[in-house]
């Protein structure tokens, strides 16, 4: 196992994590992006399985958040605002009337300290920022932890560590958008997805939380034993038409679950397994991808990555019957997601 790093555009950094199995992911220290991840297909062809920019310098911009560290609060927040401890707190609205993401000045667009490391059964890199108080209106400054860690049994693993020094809100995730065909040869609607979730958040016309949860039983939404992600797609449910066609809802995870969610892509062989203490994910599919962006591998299109997006649910500051988001003073908030990658 190894590291490399490397110095790209605007100052930022480039580091590489390597496996003994020929398994490697790039991260950026700008946003936390993980520009590439290279997994063998079952034939042994080492392809990357994300998506990212052909140009590094796009992604300064990155209005699809591709491969990014996400918060304060990952979602969408309604009005962008909400009310803790009695007093309001008005959020930057960077998506029409809505705070999307943690918004400008969101984990996703800041330059991170990093620090890489090496153990016996891993090679990582450790991010760490300080948010101060008020930025993109979100009250404490808050240090935060992002640490990536590459195994030699083909695991990626995000550990997600913060503190605060007043009261504040914080549910973060990373928003990688995964192709398990390998070097974009083909949409994702054929992925084969199973979800331990009975029940998902429906949204309203604008993609927000409206508080119910919906049970999956006899809906697309019911991936507990399994179904392609194009049943979704081409569905006339109307959750799937509002968002565009395929699925960007919050699934609440089953709570005796211990992998959470499997992927796999009949052609290549590749499948994920997800592990994670977070409540619940979003599944994005890619609705809303701008077209025609220059790609490692290609352009982009619709339905050509998959969001995982293990997190709490930013539905729980207006509604009850959620996970609670907030973070105290003198508490810290840890989370850790693992992605583990086969064949079969």
């Amino acid at each position: 196992m190894h590291i490399t790093s490397e110095q790209v555009v605007n100052k930022w950094k480039q580091y590489t994590l390597t496996n003994d199995q020929g398994m490697e992911v790039s991260i950026l220290n700008f946003g936390g992006i993980i520009t590439k991840l290279i997994a063998p297909d079952k034939d042994g062809n080492k392809e990357n399985i994300v998506l990212g920019y052909e140009n590094l310098e796009e992604y300064a911009e990155n209005p699809n958040y591709f491969g990014a560290v996400v918060g304060r609060v990952a979602g969408r927040t309604a009005n962008a605002t909400f009310e803790l401890n009695g007093r309001r707190y008005e959020l930057d609205a960077n998506e029409g009337k809505h705070h999307l993401h943690g918004g400008k000045h969101g984990f996703s667009h800041v330059v991170w300290h990093a620090e890489t490391f090496s153990t016996d059964r891993a090679v990582g890199v450790k991010l760490t920022h300080e948010s101060p108080d008020g930025e993109s209106g979100y009250p404490g400054n808050v240090r935060v932890t992002v640490t990536y860690s590459l195994t030699n049994a083909n695991e990626l693993v995000i550990d997600y560590e913060a503190d605060t020094d007043q009261p504040t809100v914080l549910a973060m995730t990373n928003h990688s958008y995964f192709n398990l065909r390998g070097n974009l040869k083909d949409s994702i609607a054929g992925h084969q997805v199973r979800i331990s979730s009975n029940e998902f958040v429906e949204l309203d016309k604008e993609l927000i939380p409206t508080g119910h949860k919906l049970e999956v039983g006899e809906t697309p939404f019911d991936f507990r034993h399994g179904r392609a992600l194009q049943d979704g797609i081409v569905s006339e449910h109307v959750q799937n038409q509002l968002v565009g066609n395929g699925y960007d809802h919050y699934f609440i995870f089953q709570e005796d679950a211990s992998k959470q969610v499997k992927v796999t892509e009949p052609i290549s062989g590749r499948t994920m397994e997800i592990a994670t203490d977070q409540p619940g994910m979003v599944m994005y599919t890619g609705n809303g991808l701008n077209e025609g962006l220059q790609l490692v591998g290609g352009s982009s299109q619709k339905h050509l990555g998959v969001c995982f997006e293990t997190q709490g649910s930013p539905a729980s500051l207006e509604h009850k019957g959620f996970p609670d988001i907030r973070l105290e003073a003198g508490e810290t908030y840890k989370k850790k997601t693992t992605f583990r990658f086969d064949v079969e």
